[in-house]
C-alpha cells in the first residue's frame, strides 16, 4: 500500500512538517493492514515536503506543467491514500495546502484523505473542515473523520512532537490504511459496468 504524506508548511521551523516526518516514521515501522491469507508488509511512504519542492501558484493553465506540480500529481495518482499536514493560519489550512490541492487534488479522487494540523491554540480545531468539505465535494475523496489537531503544548522546545502525539498519529495511520484497504477490496469485488 502506498501512502502520500504532503507537508504543506513553508516555514523552515514548521511544527506541522515535524508531524509529517513523525507520521512517515510511524508508517514505515507499522505493517500495512493485512488481507486474509496474506503477509503484512511495510507501507510504501512518499513524503512530499513543499519546503523542498516549491509549487507555482495555480493559474488553471500553465502551472500544471511545472515539474514539481507534475511530480505531486504523479505521487497522488500512485498513492492509495493521502495524509495532509498543515499549519492553521487565520482559522484555516494554510494557502500552500489549498494551492497544492488545486494543482493535484484531482489525482486524489475516490481515495482516503486525512489531516494532521499544527495550530497555536485550541480554538481552531474545526478549521480543516472547509478543506475537507471541498475535497469530498470536488474530488469525491473519502475524508478520514479522525484527524490530529496539535497545539503548541504538544511540541517540545525544539518543535518536535511530544510522545503523547504518537498514539493519535498512529490512530490516524490505522484509520487511513484500513479505509484504503477496504476501498481496494470493494473495487476488486464490484464488477465494472459493461
Amino acid at each position: 500500500m502506498k501512502l502520500l504524506i504532503l507537508a504543506c508548511s513553508l516555514n523552515p521551523d514548521s511544527r506541522s512538517t515535524t508531524l509529517a516526518r513523525r507520521l512517515s516514521d510511524l508508517a514505515i515501522t507499522e505493517p500495512s493492514p493485512v488481507v486474509a491469507g496474506s503477509e503484512p508488509s511495510p507501507l510504501d511512504v512518499e513524503l512530499f515536503d513543499l519546503r523542498d519542492r516549491s509549487l507555482p501558484i495555480c493559474d488553471g493553465a500553465q502551472a500544471y506543467s511545472d515539474p514539481n506540480a507534475a511530480a505531486l500529481a504523479q505521487a497522488g495518482s500512485a498513492a492509495d491514500a493521502v495524509l495532509v499536514t498543515t499549519p492553521v493560519y487565520n482559522y484555516d489550512a494554510n494557502a500552500a495546502a489549498k494551492n497544492a490541492i488545486e494543482l493535484a487534488g484531482r489525482t486524489w479522487s475516490h481515495k482516503p484523505v486525512g489531516f494532521a494540523c499544527a495550530a497555536g491554540g485550541k480554538s481552531s480545531y474545526m478549521s480543516v473542515m472547509g478543506l475537507a468539505n471541498s475535497l469530498m465535494l470536488d474530488f469525491r475523496c473519502h475524508i478520514i473523520p479522525r484527524f490530529v489537531y496539535a497545539i503548541a503544548d504538544d511540541f517540545d522546545d525544539a518543535g518536535s512532537p511530544l510522545p503523547n502525539l504518537d498514539g493519535r498519529l498512529a490512530e490516524l495511520l490505522t484509520a487511513t490504511t484500513r479505509l484504503a484497504l477496504a476501498l481496494r477490496l470493494t473495487d476488486q469485488a464490484v464488477p465494472s459496468p459493461a
